[in-house]
């Protein structure tokens, strides 16, 4: 995998872009355990992307789910017993 944010949003604390490698569109989100801080990726569709891109507010209910765990199904990488939270 070789991630490049495309855009970020600081403030909401997520980020969009293409993992170079494979081609998808991704939306991340920062998660933190005992051990160590690192993102978490979301696949999205090239449809959301754009949409995103063009304005990340829309980018924000999805951004939402996710730190909530509700789009979990969409992680690129699964995540390990030791899952972090959302930071």
């Amino acid at each position: 995998m070789k991630f490049n944010d495309i855009k970020v949003d600081r403030a909401n604390r997520f980020a969009i872009g293409i993992d170079e490698l494979s081609g998808k569109y991704y939306l991340s989100i920062p998660v933190s355990n005992q051990y160590v801080d690192y993102e978490e990726y979301y696949e999205i569709s090239v449809s959301a992307f754009r949409a995103f891109e063009s304005d990340m507010t829309k980018a924000l209910g999805f951004a939402q789910d996710c730190k909530e765990r509700k789009n979990d199904h969409l992680l690129i990488e699964k995540t390990g017993k030791l899952r972090g939270v959302a930071t």
